[in-house]
């Protein structure tokens, strides 16, 4: 860090505008390309270990299996991985989980060189997939440390727009070097994902962090109400994205228009992350109920299955709010969140993301893609209700 660094973790006294300007924005940027590239893994690994499937035993189905074992390892994992680094300083943790994953991702592209039993590319994909939601617990509590209270809200909608660039370009470049190879694509992906151990900030830990406090509790009702918000939106961006496919064959079209659906659902995203950015302030538990009901209101549109528009408007609707909630779950999770645990509830943020996705994933299964969609829009207009009587309780 620069000479100007320590002044940016003065016990208790808000920096200046000069000081953010000056000395915070290299850190911040470093931030930003770690937060970005931390998810690559998850964005590209879908479409690499579908490949990596078909080449060894000639079905994709495979991939998905690789992919399910990670995501249950990320939930598994994400609350004990997270306690037994709380003894270091978060910086040093983030990388060595981050170099624990490359490492499981390079053991990956290796053993699917050499042909090894299916199984061991398995384990491999949930060992790498177990630390991800404690990493992302850790990076997010750093960036507390690089951006003042008032502008969490800024730097947080940036975050989800690069997030959402990840997910739109990580796929695309997992498809075009699959062709070539797919343990060449396991290798990139495993590249890429390891930006964050080279670039995150160096930091540590506050004055006020280090007081001994009570621990406190990290499932209050309050936490949790939050956290049920954040599956119950991730579960229904997870099942129109899961069934753009079968959604594109619904309307006549060919497989390779469920673009049709993700791409505007992504852009919309990244429409509300720059909004987010651009005003800079957390939103009011009204604005909040607000955009859980238009959450809502896209997921029965696309429910409906009424038309092409509408459907493609109910995808618009979800993804145009999906950074704003985001935004607002991480901003309440940090200031309810007891000092010490907050890089835990951090990782149960993410975690409740991925189950999110698992119950997507599993409804769908089960039943048709209209029921699924009913299902998760009853969810939706679930959580919208309980906000809203607990708001009215408060």
């Amino acid at each position: 860090m620069s000479g100007n660094g320590p002044a940016l973790f003065r016990t208790g006294r808000s920096m200046t505008t000069d000081t953010i300007s000056k000395a915070g924005t290299v850190p911040l940027v470093r931030w930003f390309i770690s937060s970005a590239t931390l998810p690559v893994p998850q964005a590209a690994g879908p479409v690499a270990f579908a490949l990596v499937a078909l080449a060894l035993t000639g079905d994709t189905s495979g991939g998905a299996g690789m992919i399910l074992a990670m995501t249950l390892a990320q939930v598994a994992g994400a609350i004990p991985i997270t306690r037994a680094g709380s003894g270091l300083p978060p910086t040093t943790l983030l990388r060595l989980l981050v170099l624990f994953r490359t490492v499981a991702l390079g053991g990956l592209a290796l053993l699917a060189h050499y042909s090894a039993p299916f199984i061991w590319l398995v384990v491999l994909s949930a060992l790498a997939g177990a630390v991800n939601g404690a990493a992302f617990g850790y990076l997010r509590t750093i960036l507390n440390q690089l951006a003042p209270q008032a502008k969490l809200p800024r730097a947080l909608g940036i975050a989800s727009t690069l997030n959402e660039v990840t997910f739109v370009l990580a796929p695309v470049m997992a498809s075009g070097l699959g062709t070539l190879s797919p343990v060449f694509a396991i290798l990139a992906i495993a590249a890429l994902g390891a930006m964050p151990a080279l670039l995150v900030p160096t930091v540590m830990p506050t004055p006020t962090e280090e007081v001994h406090q009570p621990d406190g509790s990290i499932v209050s009702p309050a936490i949790l109400l939050w956290l049920i918000c954040a599956a119950a939106g991730s579960s229904t961006v997870a099942a129109l994205e899961i069934g753009a496919v079968a959604l594109a064959l619904h309307f006549g079209y060919a497989p390779a228009l469920a673009i049709l659906f993700t791409v505007p659902l992504c852009l919309a995203s990244v429409a509300g992350g720059i909004w987010v950015s651009v005003r800079n302030r957390m939103g009011s538990r009204r604005a909040v109920l607000i955009q859980l009901t238009i959450m809502a209101s896209g997921a029965i549109l696309a429910a409906l299955q009424l038309s092409m528009p509408v459907t493609v408007l109910g995808a618009v609707l979800v993804g145009g709010v999906l950074a704003p909630l985001g935004t607002y779950y991480s901003l309440i999770l940090d200031s309810l969140a007891p000092p010490k645990k907050r890089p835990e509830v951090f990782a149960l943020l993410r975690t409740a993301n991925a189950t999110g996705i698992i119950i997507a994933s599993a409804i769908m299964t089960a039943v048709s893609l209209q029921t699924a969609l009913i299902a998760v829009s009853g969810l939706m207009i679930c959580v919208a209700l309980i906000v809203a009587i607990a708001s009215r309780d408060r």
